[in-house]
């Protein structure tokens, strides 16, 4: 069949609208349902225990001293230390069968016989049932003791320091904030073991997996989980047949004028997007090496190969986990992100001929602004975990401490402001064929992606360190998951499609239509498809059918993508003498992780009944490293190749050391994923489903034997990757003294694809 540019244009601003209802209504929903902070929290004798502030203090100072990036809260964060939901649940089990032991029998509950155990688990399950009716929470004797216990435990591991669990000392500065700390996750523990009014669950679906506590999955996890795997046949099935069914012309190589790199001439504003290149370059390096420590981290949690013993300082206490992973994360967001932005500024001149005034001035200016965001942000975040900025000024200068969202508010800002800098310089690159085209063209579909990581970016504003944590969750996934199964989507496709009309490969209309068309999947899958985070994080449990059937839905796109990843680069390979091999290797390298580490990846981990157990463990990591390095940064260092082979001398064109880079990746990724981490993943996914989902996330799980093994494998991928990295800063460095001078007046005239897309209606 045959869809035209206006109809599926049309089906796409349907798509958007229903998104925007969609989640719009659930925004509504989450500020009316999310589990409420009680202004008290009182003993048997009435006597407070906890008040609201001190539960907002305690949340605060989470942030503030980057423990989402230690450990996580809800499964959500890092999975280096416990997760503080399951801890404090697991810890006021605990403390409570102690109590009871203690009062019933005058012994500890260990020393009781099998009878006497299951006689005291039954009144902790007992204390522990029941649903919020307002007013004050009302503690037992046993929840009394137990709160007090977490209390003391948790300052003397987060403020006086435990090596052994990776906590540097002074973690958190002072004993009443850490004490604030075990109030905020004993908070999240109350809502994950009490039901909601006039229901049957808790405000988490009874997450996490605490059997001590009576918490366990529900049959609608069972349920949904079975609907999704049937989904999952149908939706692959409909993926193959709608790519065989729409009539989308494919690129060939045969029979047309591919223009070689020494025919295109080279823009000034061209030469001055490529300088974000090595600067992406330095942050990618970086990211690497602390992705180096970080995994090794797991294996000495105070040391670095035994340096230590050597000169008698742990590393820990000089670069913290926290710290190492909060910097690991941004700088792979933003090395991304900056390869990025250069490739949307050098693209336009190849589709245009059109230079505007002074656009190379203004590139560099966007390019120093990024520079500066990038220093401070990531200063901020040092000197707001480590005490140096006081009152508002932590989160808004230094570390807003959420997973994703680490750099204070004011740089955020300024990302936004970056953002829409390199949209109106977009517009100016683009204007001629922006003239030309139906809004629903090739330069406004860039256009659109661009504004999208922007538009979603937003929601990161919609929230404070005050807001209760559940609706900051709510928020802070429309940024992170919107982002990578949304708008990065989007802008995949869309730049792969100006690339192949920069090389004279598709005729502009035809890319507009398969952009179009792959961008309608993506949205209306993608977008709704963010509820799957919502499960176990305090929402109602409405999201568990909504997440499983539109979680499974996005497998749709990716087998779009993949297919026609695959198709591309067949065409490209038909002809031996194809300049651009090199970088449609990268493009189908991104497609085809896109869809190991999205795709396969993904959905599975997010079954409902696997993801009950498994939410927040090594499987999670082998999906999120799969899907953002394989998916995302490959199409970056794809776009990278591109436009240094169109920027280099031909006669000096060298392609064996990126070549090599790429392979090292390649290889790097795939031993890490399925050689360490997945095997991690799936053995903790067992002690999950045997024990508790607490254990599956102790020190007592890392420190067993085969899973040090199993670190210990990572090493040689982790260092391929780091090789791949080193050799392409490398060759990057040898290559910058090879560059084409730019043309210093250019014309349509000088373009060799240029006069051919702009006439192409």
């Amino acid at each position: 069949m045959e869809l035209k540019r206006k109809t599926i244009a049309k089906v796409l601003v349907v798509a958007f609208v229903f998104n925007l209802v969609v989640m719009g209504a659930g925004a509504w929903i989450a500020y009316q349902e999310a589990p409420p902070i009680p202004e008290r929290v009182v003993g048997p004798d009435g006597e407070t225990i906890v008040t609201d502030e001190q539960i907002r203090d305690g949340k605060k100072s989470f942030q503030k001293n980057g423990l989402m990036n230690h450990g996580s809260i809800l499964g959500n964060g890092a999975y280096y230390g416990a997760d503080y939901t399951a801890d404090a649940l697991e810890l006021k089990t605990q403390y409570m069968r102690t109590y009871y032991a203690e009062e019933r029998y005058g012994t500890d509950y260990d020393s009781l016989a099998s009878a006497e155990q299951a006689a005291v688990n039954d009144v902790v399950k007992s204390d522990l049932e029941g649903e919020y009716g307002g007013g004050p929470i009302e503690y037992s004797a046993a929840e009394l003791y137990a709160h007090e216990q977490v209390r003391e435990v948790y300052v003397e591991r987060y403020h006086e320091g435990s090596h052994e669990r990776g906590v540097p000392e002074g973690m958190i500065e002072n004993a009443e904030d850490a004490r604030n700390f075990a109030d905020f996750a004993m908070w999240t523990a109350w809502f994950s073991h009490t039901d909601r009014p006039g229901g049957e669950h808790s405000y988490t679906n009874d997450w996490p997996y605490e059997p001590a506590a009576g918490n366990d999955a529900t049959g609608a996890a069972m349920t949904w989980s079975v609907v999704a795997m049937v989904l999952l046949v149908g939706g692959a099935g409909a993926g193959i047949w709608l790519y065989k069914a729409v009539d989308l012309p494919e690129p060939s190589a045969a029979g047309i004028s591919v223009p070689e790199p020494g025919d295109v001439s080279v823009f000034p504003s061209q030469r001055s997007a490529l300088r974000f290149v090595p600067v992406a370059a330095g942050l990618f390096l970086a990211q690497v090496l602390l992705g180096g420590l970080l995994a090794h981290f797991y294996i000495e949690r105070a040391g670095f190969f035994g340096i230590e013993r050597i000169f008698g300082v742990h590393i820990l206490q000089l670069l913290p986990f926290a710290m190492a992973k909060t910097w690991h994360i941004d700088l792979g967001i933003l090395w991304i992100a900056a390869t990025w932005l250069g490739a949307g500024l050098f693209l336009p001149p190849l589709l245009t001929g059109h230079e505007p005034k002074r656009q190379s001035t203004y590139i560099d200016g966007l390019l120093v602004a990024i520079v500066v965001v990038t220093v401070g942000g990531l200063g901020g975040i040092w000197l707001g975990a480590n005490g140096y900025l006081d009152g508002q000024l932590w989160w808004l200068l230094g570390n807003e401490g959420l997973e994703y969202l680490e750099v204070g508010k004011v740089w955020q800002v300024g990302l936004l402001v970056g953002f829409g800098l390199w949209a109106v310089l977009s517009i100016r690159g683009l204007k001629p064929m922006l003239d030309r085209e139906q809004p629903f063209g090739l330069a406004h579909m860039i256009l659109y992606a661009g504004g999208s990581i922007a538009l979603l970016f937003t929601a990161g504003f919609f929230f404070t360190p005050d807001t209760n944590i559940a609706v900051t969750e709510f928020w802070r996934w429309w940024v992170v998951h919107m982002w990578v199964e949304g708008a990065f989507e989007f802008f995949i496709v869309a730049i792969v499609g100006l690339t192949l009309v920069s090389m004279n490969l598709l005729e502009r209309k035809s890319a507009e239509k398969a952009v179009m068309l792959q961008a309608l999947l993506v949205m209306s899958t993608g977008v709704i498809g963010v509820s799957h985070h919502y499960w176990w994080v305090g929402m109602p449990d409405m999201w568990v059918p909504i997440g499983s059937v539109f979680s499974t839905l996005e497998l749709i796109p990716l087998v779009f993508i993949l297919y026609e990843a695959i198709g591309q680069y067949r065409a490209m390979t038909e002809t031996g003498g194809f300049t651009y091999k090199l970088p449609f290797m990268f493009i189908v390298a991104s497609g085809v992780w896109n869809f190991v580490g999205a795709g396969v990846l993904g959905f599975f981990i997010n079954l409902p009944l696997i993801n009950y157990y498994e939410h927040g463990t090594y499987l999670t990591v082998g999906h999120a490293h799969a899907a953002m390095f394989g998916a995302f940064g490959f199409l970056a260092l794809g776009m990278v190749t591109y436009m240094l082979q169109i920027s280099i001398k031909p006669e000096r064109w060298d392609a064996s050391w990126l070549r090599g880079a790429f392979w090292c990746w390649n290889v790097g990724l795939a031993l890490m994923v399925f050689v360490s981490v997945l095997p991690v993943g799936f053995l903790q996914l067992e002690a999950a489903f045997t024990g508790s989902y607490a254990a599956a996330r102790s020190v007592a799980f890392y420190e067993q034997p085969l899973v040090q093994t199993l670190f210990w494998a990572r090493l040689p991928g982790d260092t391929l990757i780091i090789v791949g990295t080193a050799l392409y800063v490398a060759d990057l460095i040898r290559k910058r003294f090879v560059l084409r001078q730019s043309e210093d007046d250019p014309s349509v005239d000088d373009m060799a694809v240029a006069e051919g897309v702009l006439s192409d209606d």
